[in-house]
């Protein structure tokens, strides 16, 4: 009787380990760095919501599921072609960081499941990259307004993705292709305004150039004429007497006669 009951024991314990190994994958799990899961409990209240489960190591029932969101920032790239606002094609290949809200992923499973990039991100970039390229002329992109379409276009991306739990990290604008006939056209145009603004560089240069020349020949002007007011025949003999001293001082031999100039400056014959 005791042998029959360890058999039937060793048996029951036997199909107990095999169910356990059969479902180990859906009973034992890891959530691996840089992901976080979210529960759905088959019989009792469905999707938690509420509640997202971190990396590491997890044990649920096996008739409960786990589904994992990687939710680190991802880079995409979309080219599409879209018109501008004069009606012409233009190529754009554009690149993006996106990732999901890590506490929200309850709320995007149930509401947009894990293909949240081709269902939401994707539509929502082209929508607002049309929009917004369509209000500009093809040469707006090649000139400091780029950079104001760029942030635009992930203004109008992030609020609307937002609120379906995503983040935008960024949207950027790598390459913008026009047809030929208009890429020389605005390169000849850009070519052009820059020659005339290096013209009226010269020219403001030559001008501030010729004021600084008239300003320092007012001054010399002026200088001269304080000089020539103050210059009065009995200063310029006081002047003269004072150099014919320090000649006088000289060893060269020479005349001094006094009074025998101009004025009645002296008069200095050299030997």
């Amino acid at each position: 009787m005791k042998q029959n009951k360890l058999f039937t024991f060793g048996i029951m314990a036997m199909i107990g380990l095999i169910i356990i190994l059969a479902l180990s994958s859906s009973i034992f799990l890891t959530i691996d760095p840089g992901q976080k899961g979210v529960l759905f409990k088959r019989f009792s209240g469905g999707l938690d919501t509420e509640v997202t489960y971190g990396q590491g190591f997890h044990v649920i029932a096996p008739w409960n599921h786990m589904f994992i969101y990687d939710v680190r920032t991802n880079e995409g790239l979309e080219k599409m072609t879209v018109l501008s606002k004069n009606g012409l094609q233009i190529n754009v290949e554009l690149s993006y960081r996106y990732s999901p809200l890590g506490d929200k992923i309850g709320f995007l499973h149930d509401e947009i499941g894990p293909n949240y990039l081709n269902r939401i991100i994707i539509p929502e970039i082209r929508s607002a990259t049309r929009e917004v390229i369509g209000k500009y002329l093809p040469e707006e992109l090649y000139s400091s307004k780029r950079e104001a379409i760029q942030d635009e276009i992930y203004q109008r991306t992030s609020e609307n993705i937002t609120k379906k739990h995503l983040i935008l990290d960024a949207i950027l604008i790598r390459e913008v292709e026009l047809p030929e006939t208009l890429k020389a056209a605005i390169e000849r145009k850009l070519k052009e305004e820059q020659s005339s603004l290096e013209y009226e560089f010269r020219l403001e240069r030559e001008r501030k150039e010729s004021e600084r020349r008239v300003i320092e020949a007012q001054a010399k002007a002026d200088a001269n004429r304080i000089l020539n007011a103050s210059l009065t025949d009995k200063i310029l003999q006081d002047k003269g007497i004072e150099a014919t001293l320090e000649l006088a001082k000289s060893p060269n031999s020479k005349v001094v006669i006094v009074g025998g100039g101009d004025g009645g400056l002296p008069l200095i014959l050299n030997n």
